[in-house]
């Protein structure tokens, strides 16, 4: 036997066989950004994911896993993808124009909790080089062991100066970099942000060998704009989508992930 047979498999559960895409929803915001709509409470988000089956895959962060297990049990129910780390970049409330970045589970945690996938972050462009290099040496770290164990892993690389440098969010050579770099450390799939333009996304896309998945960023005030980013990102090679916002905090999560999956799965 060989854990190559395990990556295969989860990453099997994970894709669509017919479109070989995937759509898996973001529902880890809590650890990162505390109560919100569509997730405020437990019996909202036991009721919301409960509309929401239908995604290829599920992201929660691990201490979700007791409360959300039920949520998994079933053919008819999404992969689960965990959510591995805390970090503080991105943070609205009490924020940091530098963050920190810790894991909340071990890679044999996961495993046994029946993860098909794990997220981590890698963050590059530290003032202090030291803080890459340990971030460089944390996913390598992860992407040997996720080797090992047969375990899918998923890096989303970003810039740990965008509080400072906003335009590091736009920027193709930036985020072209941080997503090359994340294949060739060993990420099985890449998880990156849209940068504002198909184009740019298509290039990021063509110059990262392994598979690119698109977070969908921040509820947009208009359903169609996300609907259309989504499809421009398809249209340019994604392999999937990783949205969250844009779905659960929705008046009709249901009817919009629906909306999204004949996008990715183009139906």
């Amino acid at each position: 036997m060989d854990s190559r047979t395990g990556k295969k498999i989860r990453m099997g559960r994970l894709f669509d066989p017919v479109s070989n895409r995937s759509l898996i929803l973001a529902y880890s915001h809590g650890v990162l950004m505390g109560a919100s709509k569509g997730m405020r409470t437990l019996a909202d988000m036991r009721q919301g994911l409960d509309a929401m089956r239908r995604a290829n895959g599920l992201m929660i962060a691990p201490g979700m896993v007791k409360y959300l297990e039920d949520q998994f049990v079933g053919k008819d129910r999404p992969s689960l993808v965990i959510h591995m780390d805390w970090q503080s970049y991105s943070r609205g409330i009490i924020p940091y124009e530098e963050g920190s970045v810790i894991e909340l589970a071990t890679v044999e945690d996961l495993l046994h909790a029946g993860a098909d996938a794990l997220m981590t972050y890698l963050y590059i462009g530290h003032h202090d080089p030291e803080k890459e290099k340990l971030e460089i040496e944390r996913n390598a770290r992860l992407a040997r062991h996720c080797d090992q164990l047969g375990l899918p892993l998923i890096i989303e690389p970003r810039s740990a100066r965008e509080k400072y440098e906003p335009d590091d969010k736009s920027d193709v050579a930036v985020m072209s970099l941080y997503c090359r770099m994340s294949a060739e450390i060993g990420a099985d799939l890449v998880k990156c942000i849209y940068p504002g333009d198909a184009s740019k996304m298509q290039q990021i896309i063509e110059e990262c060998p392994a598979p690119v998945m698109v977070a969908g960023g921040a509820k947009k005030d208009n359903l169609d704009d996300a609907l259309k980013m989504a499809k421009d990102c398809i249209d340019a090679g994604a392999a999937g989508l990783m949205f969250g916002r844009n779905i659960y905090q929705s008046d009709d999560p249901e009817t919009t992930l629906d909306a999204f999956i004949n996008i990715v799965h183009q139906q």
